[in-house]
């Protein structure tokens, strides 16, 4: 689903020049559930944002779901990515001036969808993360671990074959961290690929393998944790 091969970032400015990645190679099949560990600073969030095609890099390549996207233009990234890959976020980047069935809406609409594909979807996305009963309810309204539902929601209606996860129990209470964990895992069960950057390390006990980043690069890709 996801392989990297000698994939370097490299953060310039005019005196200085940071590796951020330093070839860096890993592979993620198809229906895993990995989470990607290692300290503040290590690479993980540089290594999510090639992954979600929302970065470039400048050596190396990368395939996702097969396909070579090293040199495809920002056009072709921009469908692949939305297609293909869907994103939660710590701070769950819902907009707060929309209600919950309009935050699922958005991406949908990007992709130029149908009305009535983009309502059975939001419904059945809401209805998978148990809320469909509050679709009309702003942001603020909603406890963190809703707010962090929906914006599973707004990644599951795209149906996208892999998601990537940032942090995304970093601002809840270890109780709604739980739920939204057991709901990740029902989603991957179902067969979608999942890649999470934690510092947890209850999260990262549950799930399939851990890859551990450490100065740009992966220290140990096949590091298995009991469940």
């Amino acid at each position: 689903m996801l392989q990297m091969d000698g994939v370097q970032k490299i953060y310039r400015t005019d005196l200085v020049q940071t590796y951020a990645l330093r070839s860096l190679s890993l592979r993620v099949a198809e229906g895993e559930f990995v989470a990607v560990t290692g300290p503040s600073g290590s690479g993980k969030t540089t290594f999510l944002n090639i992954a979600g095609l929302l970065e470039t890099f400048e050596a190396g390549t990368y395939r996702l779901d097969g396909e070579d996207v090293s040199k495809l233009s920002d056009h072709a990234r921009s469908r692949l990515r939305n297609v293909k890959i869907g994103f939660i976020f710590q701070s769950f980047n819902l907009i707060p001036d929309l209600n919950v069935y309009d935050n699922v809406d958005v991406p949908l609409r990007y992709r130029g969808m149908a009305g009535s594909e983009r309502k059975r979807r939001i419904t059945e996305a809401l209805e998978r993360v148990g809320l469909a009963s509050r679709h009309q309810h702003l942001p603020s309204q909603l406890s963190g671990g809703q707010q962090q539902r929906v914006a599973i929601a707004r990644a599951l209606a795209g149906s996208p074959r892999i998601l990537l996860a940032d942090e995304p129990t970093g601002n809840l209470d270890s109780l709604m961290a739980r739920e939204v964990m057991n709901m990740l895992e029902e989603i991957n069960a179902q067969g979608t690929t999942i890649v999470m950057v934690t510092h947890d390390p209850e999260l990262a006990r549950r799930v399939h393998r851990n890859i551990h980043v450490m100065d740009g690069q992966v220290s140990d890709l096949d590091q298995r944790l009991a469940a």
